[in-house]
């Protein structure tokens, strides 16, 4: 924790050393910068709280392993043969391809798993800095402040700094 606020701290003094360049500098780079340091602050809280959710559930997927299932999607090379595959030598390859991808497209789409996942979309700690963002940059725009090259970089920085804090904070090694 200490390491993060210290982090903070610097970052904010060197942004805060802009402020002699150019008012416009460093406030189109102090907007993105909070924008970005929070918006990946709140999505690594977001999506760590449903990681934590889904490990505590007994909702479980499927136990194949796998580096097998990474190796052999299509369990081509596994050791039991059905009766149904011996009898029927004889079938459509196209027919067998189709309905396989037919199944794999029904596995993506399910609802069930973007209702899983939908509290990490639409946290609170995701939808305010994304919020903040938008109403930073309108509210630059209309003051005639913005300036994209600072914005943006600001926006840079803020990814990398908010990537280090999210580490540290939320990510237990």
């Amino acid at each position: 924790m200490k390491r993060t606020i210290k982090l903070f701290i610097f970052s904010e003094v060197a942004i805060f050393a802009l402020w002699f360049y150019s008012y416009a500098f460093f406030i189109n780079f102090q907007i993105a910068f909070i924008s970005s340091v929070l918006i990946l602050l709140g999505s690594t809280y977001s999506y760590k709280q449903l990681v934590e959710r889904r490990v505590a559930s007994e909702d479980r997927p499927d136990d194949t392993d796998l580096i097998d299932k990474i190796d052999d999607p299509f369990d081509l090379y596994s050791e039991e043969i059905s009766s149904e595959a011996v009898a029927d030598e004889d079938v459509d390859l196209k027919a067998v391809v189709k309905e396989e991808k037919k199944r794999l497209k029904e596995e993506k789409k399910t609802f069930k798993n973007t209702a899983k996942s939908a509290p990490a979309l639409v946290s609170i700690f995701r939808v305010v800095p994304y919020l903040f963002l938008v109403l930073g940059f309108i509210g630059l725009k209309n003051n005639e402040l913005l300036s994209l090259v600072p914005f943006l970089v600001g926006l840079a920085v803020g990814i990398i700094v908010g990537l280090f804090m999210g580490r540290s904070l939320f990510i237990k090694e």
